[in-house]
This record gives structure tokens, sequence and C-alpha cells, in this order.
């Protein structure tokens, strides 16, 4: 398969470059690295992009900038962080991709689990996820020419740990090698409509 991966210049990037790699043809896109280089928050590049890269199998966003902070402080231009870095570039992907998708094709995106396990100075994080969660859920219903979209949302990752550790006092990590296998689930599967859990479980 022709496998587009955005964001395969970042930590958990690179682990689903190596691991889809192996078996598939991968495009890598990146904000300054890569094959490809383009800004995801503007609708007009992801145009673009897609017009360079042509007819593609599989897409994986693996992206997005969260502001973390005391909800008292947050701003509305701090929750617009998320919104557009990680919520609606990756929705913008989906948009603008099945335009260029094969039949049968599919589209993974990423969350986070503070929707579902939530942190102090996370209320951000937990927005967006939430918001990917069920835009992914809901587009399994109307995905045209029998293409699919799921997406990935883990835990906290071992190598992100000395940047992001603070945020997820007392969450286990886990690597970006294990949360790989959660992508390639998606792209090489059959499922639809689903949010592969990675680290953590939805508490009762």
């Amino acid at each position: 398969m022709k496998i587009i991966v955005v964001g395969g210049t970042g930590t958990i990037g690179k682990a689903i470059v190596t691991e889809l790699s192996q078996q598939h043809s991968i495009v890598v896109v990146g904000s300054t690295h890569g094959q490809i280089q383009t800004d995801v928050t503007d609708i007009n590049f992801i145009k673009e992009m897609y017009k360079a890269i042509g007819p593609f199998d599989a897409l994986v966003a693996a992206l997005g900038t969260i502001h973390f902070g005391p909800l008292p402080e947050l701003t509305e231009d701090q929750f617009y962080i998320g919104i557009r870095k990680k919520l609606m570039s990756q929705v913008n992907l989906v948009l603008q991709g099945l335009h260029h998708v094969n039949d049968g094709g599919s589209f993974t995106l990423t969350s986070g689990m503070l929707n579902v396990d939530p942190a102090p100075l996370g209320a951000s994080a937990a927005m967006v996820n939430g918001a990917l969660e069920g835009f992914v859920r809901s587009a399994a219903l109307e995905m045209p020419r029998s293409t699919r979209i799921n997406l990935v949302s883990p835990t906290v990752i071992k190598e992100s740990l000395a940047q992001y550790g603070e945020y997820f006092p007392g969450f286990e990590a886990v690597s970006a090698e294990r949360v790989a296998l959660a992508y390639r689930k998606s792209v090489e599967g059959a499922q639809t409509g689903q949010v592969y859990r990675v680290g953590y479980t939805v508490p009762l």
C-alpha cells in the first residue's frame, strides 16, 4: 500500500514509519522535515500536499500541539492552539483526502487519553481529544467508497517523558514502538469507527 504518514518525523511518527515500511511504501510528511513539508493548519497547503502525492491507500496523522495550563488561566487563544493544530488539521486531512484516497482506503487519526482519564492542566487536551473521538465515530457512518476511519488514543509515550511527563503524574508510559502497532492494526485491518486505546483503559 501507499501510505502517507503526516507527522512522520515526530516521536510516534518515526515508530509508525518503521513499523509500516516493512511491507508498504511510505510518504513521510513533516512541517520542516520529511519527503514533503507542509503546514497542516492551512487547508490550502493540505490541498497542495495531496496534489503532489496523488492517489494513496492510507493516511496516518500522528500530530497535534496542545496547550497545557491551569484552567482559570486558560485563554480562548490557548484553546484554539489545540483546535487548529490537533483537531481541525486532522479533520481537514480527512475531508480533503477523501478526494484522493483509493477505494477501500483508510484514515487513522491520533488523540490521547485525557478526555477519559483526565489530569490537572489538561482541559484543552481533553476537549480536543473528545472532539476527535466524536468525529471519527460519526464520520465512519458516512465514509464513501468503502473507506475506513479509526483513531489511536495512547497514554503518555516513554520517549516523551522528559518533555511531557510533568503533565501525567502517576500515569504508566508506553513505548512509541508499542503504540505504532495500533496504527498498523488500523491500516491493515478491516474495522472502522474504532478508538484503539494504548496503555490505558476507560475508568468505570
